[in-house]
């Protein structure tokens, strides 16, 4: 079956995901700029999350455009992607509504973690369905920053119990470390 429904359907799916996390943000009390720094923590976990949810959309995006075909086992997995997607706007807001206290920063991190996990997936669906040796097989290769950002994902959940604000630098990092997309599906289809 052809890929356009599934891109459009994640794409609509998303565009809810940053909807319900910006209608989460509350107008401010006051016509000063002061009245913006009770909101800081809230902007924060926003944008973290913003950028989080983008860098999926991106890297979704560039994959499907490598993408030929999808069958049902690939449907299923963006289904389990897009899950773990929509749940950033709760877990955004549970942590902003506790100061970013232990357990909410854990749970975002675990979302952060599944997210990965079920985009991987997702990318071992599709490797199925062209076929190992196929030029997008070849064209993911191994993902080493995938791997890296799992285990910091893993080392953030255990720092939290410390320090939540370890972990949430950690998160931070990873989300620097993908804010440059990624172009091996870009190199393909050129």
């Amino acid at each position: 079956m052809g890929k356009g429904r599934i891109e459009a359907f994640s794409d609509g799916v998303i565009a809810i995901i940053i909807t319900i996390m910006v209608l989460e943000l509350k107008t401010p009390h006051g016509e000063g700029l002061q009245a913006l720094v009770p909101l800081i923590p809230t902007l924060l976990s926003y944008v973290l999350s913003f950028i989080y949810v983008g860098i999926y959309w991106n890297n979704h995006h560039h994959m499907f455009q490598a993408v030929k075909h999808v069958r049902g086992g690939v449907l299923w997995a963006n289904l389990h992607l897009l899950f773990w997607l929509s749940l950033m706007p709760f877990a955004t807001g549970w942590m902003d509504e506790n100061n970013f206290a232990m357990t909410p920063v854990m749970v975002y991190g675990f979302i952060l973690l599944m997210c990965g996990v079920a985009y991987y997936i997702l990318s071992l669906m599709l490797i199925r369905v062209h076929g190992r040796d196929s030029d997008f097989a070849k064209t993911l290769g191994s993902d080493r920053k995938a791997t890296l950002s799992v285990c910091l994902y893993i080392l953030s959940i255990i720092l939290a119990a410390i320090n939540p604000f370890i972990s949430l630098g950690i998160y931070f990092i990873v989300a620097c470390i993908w804010l440059v997309p990624d172009r091996r599906f870009e190199r393909m289809m050129q």
